[in-house]
């Protein structure tokens, strides 16, 4: 093993023998002093002025924002853009294998405003609310980036003032993805997500379905039959919800999810929304089946009955 070379010189920049060491004379045995070392000069510190740290442009703090993104962050932002917010345990149950790795990523990215957090204030004895997670606003840049548009264009829009609207009552219960109702429900239907949305007191659980005006209008009303045998095995009428494109694809989809819509034993909600109006699924989009006015909020369609 290799020794160590001892260190010559101590921080005070002096050897780590005393200056004066009282050593016996070899001539006449009395103690002779040894003229000490001459301490190495030490360079005089000189505060170097840092040059101040330049951030960029918003245009560079985004492309750098951009390029740290992995694919699931990216799946988090879009995630959290459609459906408003999610709580910790929520976003941890769907993209994370630990509450802890969740919670350090999620710090993260609300430290980049790739997501804005907040705790909803509880009642008295109620303890604490979890963190809840919004769209940041250089998370909804990097959506808009994405698809090559401007941020005020985003669907559904982006609006800075969502956390406090949801701080005053409203919430995504809860939220399973696609990949999580096909396990679950795939023998019997195939949604795009089902979710549990709280507001003033209230829930309602829903099914949701993203149309890209891709396929026949038949075969989007012939899902109504596949939640309809749903609906009678597990005897719960969980509203059905077509998000649609263009006011065009909704005025031509209504009438076909209208003579879909043949109930037998249950009887459940089916309602639209057209993107291009440019309301959240939270707010009064929603127009169901056998009505022509007035939209409502998602909260809402669990009074009414299509």
């Amino acid at each position: 093993m290799r020794s160590r070379r001892p260190r010559l010189l101590t921080d005070a920049g002096r050897s780590p023998i005393n200056e004066h060491t009282n050593t016996p004379s070899k001539r006449d045995g009395r103690p002779r002093t040894r003229a000490s070392v001459p301490p190495t000069p030490r360079r005089p510190h000189q505060a170097h002025a840092q040059a101040p740290r330049r951030l960029g442009t918003v245009g560079d703090q985004l492309l750098r924002l951009a390029s740290r993104l992995t694919d699931r962050d990216r799946e988090i932002l879009r995630l959290v853009h459609h459906h408003r917010c999610f709580t910790t345990h929520q976003l941890t149950g769907i993209f994370f294998d630990s509450h802890d790795r969740a919670e350090h990523r999620l710090r993260q990215l609300a430290q980049e405003r790739a997501l804005d957090r907040f705790r909803p204030r509880l009642g008295l004895g109620e303890g604490t609310a979890p963190y809840h997670y919004v769209l940041g606003p250089a998370g909804a840049a990097v959506l808009a980036a994405e698809q090559g548009i401007e941020l005020r264009r985003l669907d559904p829009p982006y609006r800075r003032d969502q956390p406090l609207q949801i701080a005053q009552g409203a919430a995504l219960m809860a939220w399973w993805p696609e990949r999580k109702c096909h396990d679950h429900w795939g023998h019997v239907v195939r949604p795009d997500g089902y979710g549990r949305w709280r507001e003033d007191g209230r829930e309602i659980d829903f099914f949701i379905e993203y149309d890209r005006a891709t396929e026949p209008l038949d075969r989007l009303a012939g899902k109504l039959y596949d939640y309809h045998e749903l609906a009678i095995v597990s005897k719960i009428a969980t509203p059905v919800l077509f998000w649609l494109p263009t006011p065009a694809r909704e005025a031509a989809a209504r009438p076909a999810l209208q003579a879909g819509a043949r109930w037998h034993e249950v009887r459940f909600m089916v309602a639209t929304a057209c993107a291009a109006l440019g309301r959240g699924p939270a707010e009064n989009a929603w127009l169901p089946l056998g009505q022509t006015h007035p939209r409502r909020r998602l909260i809402e369609l669990g009074d009414a009955i299509g």
